[in-house]
């Protein structure tokens, strides 16, 4: 990946997805979450605040060596058990059936093969449980998604495989899940091509 790839990307992420219009956002796709929970796409930590008391457990699923440390600082501001198990969201090493409940904020934009991680996804969780996903993605309007199309190239370039374009709630569907509960609406504080978000829940 290189220097810009491994140290500096990572930071930037860190910046743009811990901005303070996102906190409420953060609260809100943890709520409801229990057990041990499989987050992929840890990064640096963002939602660990949010995490509810009825967490017992995470498993952080994090290919990034700077996310995982610039994360130092939240981890050790818990008492509550995470561990690094795993770098690659596509092949998750968990048993079956081994998580409670899975986490995804800003990651499946990103995931090489995503149908092969929410079915990682899928094959860990119990019967029953539910993937809590905040993910932005292709927008509900033909204008702007006309826009996310001819600029996906370029975020693709600038952060590291980054797409605007996937449906979100169509590959959770394909993937075999059931969608529970969902809000699809634009961020105000950021460009609606980049902003296109989908909150929610969907279930084993």
């Amino acid at each position: 990946m290189g220097v810009y790839g491994e140290v500096v990307l990572p930071r930037i992420i860190n910046v743009c997805c811990g901005l303070k219009p996102l906190r409420p956002l953060r609260e809100r796709v943890c709520e409801g979450l229990r057990g041990r929970v499989v987050e992929v796409g840890f990064g640096s930590g963002l939602n660990v605040p949010w995490y509810p008391a009825t967490v017992t457990g995470v498993v952080a699923v994090e290919p990034s060596d700077t996310g995982w440390a610039l994360a130092g600082k939240r981890r050790a501001a818990t008492s509550l058990a995470i561990e690094r198990n795993g770098l690659d969201g596509q092949a998750l090493p968990l048993p079956d059936a081994s998580c409670d409940a899975a986490l995804s904020t800003f990651t499946l934009c990103t995931i090489p093969d995503v149908h092969a991680a929410l079915g990682e996804l899928r094959r860990v969780l119990k019967p029953g449980g539910g993937l809590h996903f905040l993910e932005h993605g292709l927008a509900p309007d033909e204008t702007v998604r006309r826009w996310q199309h001819r600029l996906d190239p370029i975020q693709q370039r600038l952060f590291g495989g980054c797409h605007l374009t996937r449906p979100i709630a169509d590959l959770l569907i394909e993937a075999g899940f059931t969608i529970t509960d969902i809000d699809v609406f634009y961020e105000k504080a950021a460009p609606k091509f980049v902003a296109a978000y989908s909150l929610g829940r969907a279930v084993t």
